[in-house]
């Protein structure tokens, strides 16, 4: 069959536009805070241990040191390293400014400043990572304006439930179907510091978080974006005794989940996972530079 010059122009065309086409829509990237991968295995988990079986999953990934929930998170959301982000403390000190290296946010919006964009935080101190511009909307227990000064109410209470944060994410997607979110639980981790790492409040911690997980899963399906979008979970650290932070595999060891569009199904991960590539996978599966200052990689080998 001949084809004519216009024909040839038009598949030329529509090739590039297949070729452009992100590996993923819509990336959720979702953290359970003080999420150790032996007291979810102990604990009652139902959606979190069925998205891994029909995704890819390691147990044994691992976050930065030192093990602690700003400086890990932020790695989580820049692709780096403590030596290269500078976040070396855990509690909301707006004297000590924003992160100096660009967020997963920043270099959506950087790419596309019309991209819609959310992170929902349980923990106010997540407010360090909030560059201006970089997100739609930076919720923590309601839509914030900037922040708030040492010693206000907002201070004094500096974590919202991992329930009522599904709950604003969960409506928030529905409506928005953002390209980029990142959704923070925080109750693990705050079980874990109360009553200790294993104890039966943390499991009944890990029951109501996954509960919240459930939320936003389903509210994905809801929104109708489920076939184009991918759910990256893992967590900042583990845990011992009532406390983390220190280089040993209680603190150190992370879930690390892929779930969605590509995601090989039932498949364990092999290769070495460091919470800094979730950003650079989020990126990849955007198909969004990453930048060669990157410690992370793309977690290339969950997906098909």
């Amino acid at each position: 069959m001949r084809l004519f010059p216009r024909t040839l122009s038009a598949l030329f065309l529509l090739s590039l536009t297949a070729a452009a086409a992100p590996r993923a829509e819509h990336v959720f990237i979702i953290s359970i805070d003080g999420g150790k991968p032996a007291v979810i295995a102990e604990s009652e988990a139902p959606t979190l241990k069925k998205i891994a079986a029909e995704g890819a999953v390691t147990w044994q990934a691992s976050t930065i040191f030192p093990s602690i929930t700003l400086p890990s998170h932020t790695s989580m959301l820049t692709g780096v390293g403590p030596a290269k982000h500078m976040i070396n403390w855990n509690n909301f000190t707006p004297i000590k400014g924003l992160v100096k290296v660009p967020t997963v946010f920043s270099l959506l919006h950087d790419a596309d400043p019309t991209a819609v964009s959310g992170m929902f935080v349980g923990k106010v101190k997540f407010r360090h990572l909030w560059l201006k511009d970089s997100v739609t909307i930076f919720d923590f227990g309601g839509p914030q304006t900037p922040a708030p000064v040492a010693g206000t109410p907002e201070i004094e209470k500096d974590k919202k439930p991992s329930q009522a944060v599904a709950k604003q994410a969960a409506a928030w997607l529905k409506d928005n179907k953002p390209r980029l979110a990142f959704i923070h639980f925080p109750d693990v981790d705050s079980a874990g510091h109360k009553s200790g790492w294993h104890s039966p409040e943390q499991k009944e911690a890990v029951k109501v978080t996954d509960e919240a997980l459930w939320q936003v899963w389903q509210a994905i399906k809801d929104a109708g974006i489920a076939d184009t979008s991918v759910m990256l979970i893992s967590a900042d650290h583990g845990g011992h005794d009532k406390t983390h932070g220190l280089d040993i595999p209680d603190d150190m060891l992370i879930p690390w989940v892929a779930w969605g569009k590509g995601v090989k199904k039932g498949f364990t991960i092999t290769d070495k996972v460091t919470t800094y590539d979730t950003a650079a996978t989020a990126l990849w599966l955007l198909d969004l530079p990453i930048p060669a200052e990157f410690d992370g990689k793309p977690v290339t080998s969950a997906f098909e």
